[in-house]
């Protein structure tokens, strides 16, 4: 079996049981809120950037606990805007990494087979510069593989959450947690990608939203496979093409790109935002 193959496998078995580190019986947030030296607790806002870090926070002895039984040391970004979140690295060989993001996202109140989506990572200097050290801990190349580590979990909506109270620690079974029902994933980010960027004007790579096609890793390349991904992001609104209107446009879709590169659009797997049977 390969470093990478390895490496994932033993990623998958490692998330399973992760449900039952962060929730209770009922599937709620073990996290009910923060602890000030006077033993009051105060309730957690549900902005999901806060959620997300101490979601991280949380895991973080497990991570440090998969590490040192796999023989690999963790190094953390320098900078707050470096990819990746966590560098694995082979104690016994350190041409041995892989990257890893945690990539937490919440269901859609509407349609629970729907989550919020993501964004993988920058398609900028480092990922079209394979050896580029800009804005990324070690060169893109370096790395054997670029994991997700997901979490997808459902707000809490509906409830009464009072963030301006607070609380004593013998009523911590009265806090209603922001967030419930965890589901923790393993997949490369390539297999999870969509054609679109992920946020605003800023060079980052959107996940595909359906969360059956997440957990199974059925993104749009994931037929087309991990060249196609570079290929396609690292060109992303560069090329011109026809717009047959006697004018011209950029390619920013990935069927035109595959039909652009004389590729099988036939392998391209269409996003889905219904419900997977």
């Amino acid at each position: 079996m390969s470093y990478k193959k390895e490496f994932e496998k033993q990623l998958k078995e490692f998330v399973l049981g992760l449900n039952d580190y962060v929730s209770s019986k009922d599937g709620q947030w073990t996290i009910k809120g923060f602890i000030d030296i006077f033993k009051n607790v105060y309730t957690i806002s549900s902005d999901t950037k806060i959620v997300s870090k101490i979601i991280e926070i949380h895991l973080f002895p497990k991570i440090l606990q998969f590490a040192k039984k796999y023989g690999y040391h963790i190094v953390l970004p320098e900078h707050q805007n470096y990819y990746p979140d966590i560098s694995f690295v082979k104690s016994d060989n350190e041409k041995i990494k892989f990257a890893l993001d945690f990539k937490t996202t919440y269901r859609k109140p509407n349609n629970s087979s729907l989550c919020n989506g993501f964004t993988l990572g920058s398609h900028g200097k480092y990922f079209e510069d394979r050896k580029s050290t800009k804005n990324i801990q070690f060169p893109y190349s370096s790395y054997l593989a670029h994991f997700c580590l997901g979490i997808i979990y459902s707000r809490n909506v509906g409830t009464s959450i009072d963030e301006t109270k607070h609380y004593k620690l013998n009523e911590l079974q009265s806090i209603t947690s922001v967030v419930k029902d965890f589901e923790f994933f393993v997949q490369e980010k390539w297999r999870i990608a969509s054609d679109k960027g992920g946020s605003g004007n800023t060079a980052n790579i959107g996940s595909i939203n359906n969360i059956k096609d997440i957990i199974k890793g059925r993104g749009m390349f994931s037929k087309l496979g991990e060249k196609w991904f570079d290929d396609y992001w690292m060109n992303y609104n560069k090329i011109t093409i026809p717009d047959g209107k006697k004018g011209t446009k950029k390619i920013t879709s990935l069927k035109e790109f595959v039909e652009y590169r004389k590729g099988d659009v036939s392998l391209i797997v269409p996003k889905r935002n219904k419900k997977v049977k």
